[in-house]
């Protein structure tokens, strides 16, 4: 039963036309020799539950596999990757622990325990990623780095995404989603809100990196990036036809049109007023105070690819949300209604007056904690510590648990109520982290916040919606829960009496 489960999650990386059984029995065979030798040091032990010496409960199984194959199942299943852990912390309590990869997992539920990590950041803590978020992220790219080329490439980068400088791309992206909504009003027909906002999320941030808009290249790139996404947690086996191989190849392609571009760009050739821009025009500038190629085109990379489905996922939770939930959907509306008449008629829309909604930020602040894209934060302790009065060894994956956090009731006052106005009151430090904390939040905050308020303007002044499919299931594919209908809604246009 678990070589057929494991066979079956090793098919799904196969193309249905790749029928190359040699390589497939090689690979098989390994994993036959690896289980069975594993088995053969586990006889002694009994598959039961264990706590040992540093008082965590869990069950960590076999060695190397422990409960690797129960959690690549959950990626794939309709109740999404979270369930894994909601039924080990039904089965053991708030802390427990795990066993995936060869690895030990701890999921750390509290806030003390989030304020000990993060504020350790470099130190007794550290990011490490798997190997093949690691291979196709770049070796550096922001996420991979080690701490001092991190703290040189976060520093030249912020200033790049402080919302300053984001605000210049207001009207861009304002422009972009009038014209998409309006065409998809205007067909009249119903539409998945997460193709939309994937499509959409995609170009707006291809078009501020790179002022990339040709419609051809941007669907090659967009076909190159769903390529690699889709072998981010993938086994990194370099053999053709693995989603692992397609997602080396895709980033080959997209590393190339990069060079092409940068190389256009110092030639002369091309000129745009956008993040490439503003990295390049610092070539004379000492090493220090400037980007490489390689860092420049591995953190481009990794801002799309982080970026896009992230941004483009919360949006389509924002309407699912607002549907939801009427009287949150009409004050929202009459708040944009506002500042729609506040400006003069078919203007677009400029910074200042973004910053006229702070009812739509809640509304994304309360979507982020609901929906929780970014289910937890891994990291990995240095040496032995204490986490929240919790023994952690060596090595051990700490995971700060912000999902469990941002549904805590006793942190958040019923956290299962989409409730906007909570955020009235500023949040306690580490009770609240969509983004991450510490010297590793999230760079591209600023880019989707203003995306994000763009959408729910244009979306809630200009339009009503009914929706099509209320099917709650989860897209059972990787760690980003999406819904699996994509949350399909058909628009008309608003009526204001």
């Amino acid at each position: 039963m678990m070589f057929g489960t494991f066979s079956k999650l090793i098919l799904e990386e196969y193309d249905e036309k790749y029928d190359d059984v040699i390589v497939f029995s090689s690979i098989i065979t390994i994993i036959i020799i690896v289980v069975g030798a594993a088995v053969i040091l586990n006889l002694d032990r009994k598959k039961k539950s264990i706590s040992s010496g540093n008082g965590i409960p869990g069950r960590l199984g076999i060695p190397f596999l422990g409960e690797t194959i129960s959690f690549l199942a959950a990626t794939k299943s309709t109740k999404g990757v979270y369930h894994f852990v909601t039924l080990r912390r039904q089965r053991y309590g708030k802390w427990f622990k795990t066993r995936i990869l060869g690895r030990t997992h701890v999921f750390v539920p509290s806030i003390e325990g989030a304020k000990m990590v993060y504020s350790n950041e470099f130190g007794l803590f550290k990011k490490e990623l798997i190997k093949s978020i690691q291979d196709l992220a770049g070796r550096k790219s922001v996420f991979v780095v080690p701490k001092d080329s991190h703290n040189k490439i976060r520093a030249l980068l912020s200033d790049t995404f402080s919302m300053n400088n984001v605000s210049k791309f207001v009207p861009k992206i304002d422009h972009m989603v009038s014209q998409r909504l309006n065409k998809m009003e205007t067909h009249g027909k119903s539409f998945p809100v997460l193709d939309f906002t994937m499509k959409l999320g995609f170009d707006a941030i291809c078009d501020t990196l790179l002022s990339i808009t040709d419609p051809g290249l941007l669907e090659q790139m967009e076909n190159d990036f769903k390529a690699v996404y889709n072998g981010t947690l993938s086994f990194p086996l370099k053999i053709p036809g693995t989603l692992y191989y397609k997602a080396v190849k895709a980033r080959q392609r997209i590393i190339a049109r990069f060079k092409s571009i940068i190389a256009d760009r110092r030639s002369g050739k091309t000129f745009s007023d956008d993040f490439l821009q503003s990295m390049l025009q610092k070539d004379s500038y000492p090493i220090e105070e400037k980007l490489d190629d390689e860092e420049i085109m591995d953190n481009i990379f990794t801002l799309i690819l982080s970026g896009q489905s992230t941004t483009a996922t919360a949006m389509m939770w924002n309407v699912k949300y607002l549907s939801d939930n009427q009287q949150v959907q009409n004050i929202l509306r009459d708040e944009q209604l506002q500042v729609l008449r506040q400006k003069p008629d078919g203007a677009l829309l400029t910074y200042e007056e973004v910053k006229k909604m702070p009812y739509g930020l809640k509304v994304i602040k309360e979507t982020l904690r609901m929906a929780n894209i970014v289910l937890w934060f891994p990291r990995v302790a240095s040496a032995d510590c204490t986490v929240d009065g919790v023994e952690i060894k060596k090595g051990w994956y700490v995971n700060v648990d912000s999902t469990y956090i941002h549904y805590d009731p006793k942190i958040h006052k019923d956290p299962l109520q989409f409730n906007p106005s909570r955020f009235d009151e500023m949040q306690k430090p580490y009770t609240y982290m969509p983004f991450s904390s510490g010297p590793r939040t999230c760079l591209g905050l600023n880019m989707a916040k203003v995306i994000m308020l763009v959408f729910l303007h244009r979306l809630t002044t200009g339009y009503e919606w009914s929706v099509d499919d209320e099917d709650p299931s989860l897209l059972g594919k990787g760690f980003i829960p999406k819904l699996r209908s994509g949350f399909p809604i058909t628009l008309k246009p608003l009526i204001i009496n």
